[in-house]
């Protein structure tokens, strides 16, 4: 009698977790608030790029015979989409030219407050001593200070340019990229990364640039998308109460505001452009927080 063959249990196959890239791509793809986000941002910025080719015609050329045409779903035509504005320019073509102002002040008030604020804000977090204290003592001033109040002084004074616009909400908003990344440089600065990095002879340049920011960029990330909203919003602001960008320039916010006198006979000279700031704002702060999740995701579903 032959003994009968005892046999163990199968091996499992060994599972092979996915590299941090790939878990990064399955989560934006199932994301749907940066897909959504996302698809918006890049959808307006094409459109502000290659306005001169989308745009049926000049935003500025004025035609006073066909002043205040309903657009195509009222009684209007196919050749203003949108209806003409007061002075008989094409409504489209001056919303699509103003997608171009509102995202030149919004990312280059944002690049001029990021960098600002966070080197500044990494700088204190990261040496500590007299270097920390004159960066609270900054930031506290900063945080004192009537932003929108500034804000609406500087632009009386300077102008409504573009590029005072950039320049003035760029350095009136760096305050909160300067306190998230000065309290993560500072829980930063002792962990084991960092002393390795000094025992091997790296230069306070190298650990800054190589090992802080890298860790401090998922905020600064988080912050931007808030604060590109934000600058975005207040530039309608100003242009609505006159004191952004002058006419003739096509802003979002100029529209709005030349707008005023119609509200009760043509809505939607108001409600064109109010949408299209909300749309916007809505989809740089989903895009945003969909870039935070995606990037560092534990502990969120």
């Amino acid at each position: 009698m032959t003994d009968a063959l005892v046999k163990g249990p199968a091996a499992e196959p060994e599972v092979i977790a996915p590299s941090p890239r790939e878990e990064m791509r399955r989560r934006a793809k199932s994301h749907v608030g940066l897909i959504f986000g996302g698809t918006v941002v890049i959808l307006v910025a094409l459109i502000a790029i290659f306005a001169p080719f989308l745009a049926p015609y000049d935003p500025y050329d004025q035609d006073l015979t066909r002043r205040l045409v309903d657009p195509v779903w009222k009684t209007g035509n196919w050749g203003n989409i949108l209806g003409t504005d007061a002075l008989g320019r094409d409504y489209l073509s001056r919303l699509i030219y103003g997608a171009r102002i509102s995202l030149m002040v919004g990312f280059g008030a944002a690049l001029i407050a990021g960098t600002v604020g966070s080197v500044i804000g990494i700088l204190g977090g990261y040496f500590g001593g007299r270097v920390d204290s004159v960066v609270v003592y900054l930031i506290n001033v900063k945080l004192a200070l009537p932003g929108l109040l500034i804000a609406l002084s500087l632009v009386s004074i300077v102008g409504g340019s573009v590029t005072a616009l950039v320049l003035i909400l760029g350095f009136l908003t760096w305050d909160r990229y300067a306190v998230v990344t000065r309290s993560v440089a500072q829980q930063l600065r002792g962990n084991d990364f960092i002393t390795a990095a000094r025992a091997v002879g790296a230069s306070q340049t190298r650990i800054i640039l190589g090992e802080l920011l890298p860790n401090v960029a998922n905020q600064i990330i988080v912050i931007a998308s808030l604060e590109i909203a934000i600058v975005i919003l207040i530039e309608a602001a100003l242009s609505f109460l006159g004191l952004g960008v002058k006419p003739p320039e096509p802003s979002w916010g100029l529209m709005i505001s030349e707008a005023r006198n119609f509200m009760f006979f043509k809505p939607h000279l108001i409600a064109i452009p109010g949408f299209a700031i909300f749309l916007l704002v809505i989809a740089i702060n989903m895009a945003g927080d969909g870039l935070r999740d995606v990037t560092a995701p534990e502990g969120r579903n």
